[in-house]
């Protein structure tokens, strides 16, 4: 993918955020505080200060628009489902360097909270990849017992499974299985 490392970082952490969800098929991996902290140390979210209930809420909240966005029969409609959630959104971009890391363009406003701060990055970078054609990149893994989400970043646009090593080395297992029988 022709995409740098924050865009890359941001549409991981996206992945992540939604693949949390209970609707991705397994527990809520974000039903407290302590693994809202959790999840902003993974993944290095700066600015970030003193969490509560309320900010549990709002990222929650973001999290099932994001997989809205990533589950959109089409196009069309994620391109609705994420302007929505733009919409609501104070974006402000600056450039910024912090935490050892180069210059980079941070696009949530100064004293936005979590959420706000997530809905615009994450939103922004799933923005850039709609705009650069590649709305078919965003996946729900092919497993029939999984409904984890990923950003296919293969060359070939052949990636099926959201995780090599455990959907996919098990879909490939069943199906040699299948065929020894055969």
């Amino acid at each position: 993918m022709p995409f740098g490392h924050d865009m890359v970082h941001s549409l991981a952490t996206a992945v992540d955020l939604v693949n949390t969800s209970p609707a991705t098929g397994g527990e809520d991996r974000l039903d407290d505080l302590e693994k809202l902290a959790e999840f902003v140390d993974r993944w290095q979210i700066s600015g970030v200060r003193g969490l509560g209930a309320a900010d549990l809420a709002q990222v929650r909240a973001l999290r099932d628009a994001f997989h809205k966005v990533f589950t959109a029969p089409d196009q069309a409609t994620a391109v609705i489902r994420l302007n929505t959630l733009l919409s609501e959104t104070r974006i402000t971009p600056r450039l910024t360097e912090h935490d050892g890391h180069a210059l980079h363009v941070h696009y949530f406003a100064p004293g936005a909270s979590l959420g706000e701060h997530l809905a615009a990055d994450l939103g922004v970078a799933l923005a850039h990849l709609l705009v650069e054609g590649e709305w078919e990149r965003l996946r729900t893994c092919s497993a029939p017992d999984c409904e984890r989400v990923f950003v296919d970043e293969s060359r070939n646009r052949s990636r099926v499974y959201c995780d090599s090593r455990t959907c996919g080395n098990r879909m490939h297992v069943a199906a040699y299985r299948a065929r020894r029988r055969a």
